[in-house]
């Protein structure tokens, strides 16, 4: 299980995460919606430490760490249990796609080489790369590198996956491949926390969805709940914005 409590996080005077709680249950996905300036990455970079949080708790199974007191050794431990994926895919240019997915397992995990090999095929196999193996990002297309960051995640085998608006990089074409992948390991019952705008998908995958604006959680429910009879106003204001199929409306 992961429990945040208290979460707060500042960039100068400006509060942006105004004491956020959230539970994930092992084995449920949950997605956060909201406008852009939110909180809603923030809130994703201060559950592994990427961004330091103000105050708070963070736990992630039996991992309990005080935010205003985090040791290396708890960043440490958080960061063990988490994987991300990034919007703009952060994988080494010099690496080949398989290289690229050994890197944590050997250099972090320190895994023998040849088992990690073996592993990280079979990953990019499951998310449809097996021919790519050898491919640097430069020869793989942006939904072909966001595959390769998902198997990346995949490979440390950590108790929950951060996604961080994953397709929000992509050309409108490859969205779908990324969300079609992410959808197959969602069916695994692998945790997942997706900061996401694309609203036809947080409904097909999502069990738990969180509303966030201007640094707290204004509603949360479960996705039919969200979509079909939102009870609060700002909700309601921003799911309007977006069409039936789930298609952001300018």
């Amino acid at each position: 299980m992961i429990q945040l409590k208290g979460i707060t996080k500042s960039f100068g005077r400006q509060q942006v995460l105004k004491g956020i709680g959230l539970t994930v249950e092992k084995g449920e996905v949950v997605v956060i919606l909201g406008p852009s300036g939110s909180g809603k990455t923030t809130l994703l970079r201060c559950i592994n430490y990427l961004e330091k949080p103000g105050g708070g708790e963070i736990r992630i199974g039996d991992c309990r760490v005080d935010c205003r007191a985090a040791s290396k050794k708890d960043i440490r431990e958080l960061r063990k249990r988490t994987a991300m994926v990034f919007q703009q895919y952060n994988l080494f240019r010099h690496k080949t796609a398989l290289e690229n997915v050994m890197e944590g397992l050997v250099v972090v995990q320190k895994v023998p080489k040849e088992e990690a090999r073996a592993r990280s095929v079979q990953l990019l196999e499951k998310v449809g790369l097996g021919a790519k193996l050898d491919a640097y990002p430069s020869q793989l297309s942006g939904g072909q590198q966001q595959r390769v960051g998902i198997a990346r995640a995949l490979a440390l085998n950590p108790e929950v996956i951060l996604f961080d608006e994953p397709t929000s990089a992509l050309d409108p074409e490859l969205v779908g491949e990324v969300l079609a992948v992410i959808r197959k390991i969602a069916k695994e019952g692998i945790t997942m926390i997706i900061v996401t705008h694309e609203m036809g998908f947080a409904q097909d995958v999502a069990n738990h969805v969180i509303f966030m604006d201007e640094g707290v959680v204004v509603e949360e429910g479960r996705p039919n709940e969200i979509f079909t009879s939102p009870k609060e106003e700002r909700t309601k204001q921003f799911l309007k914005r977006f069409t039936p199929e789930g298609v952001y409306s300018i």
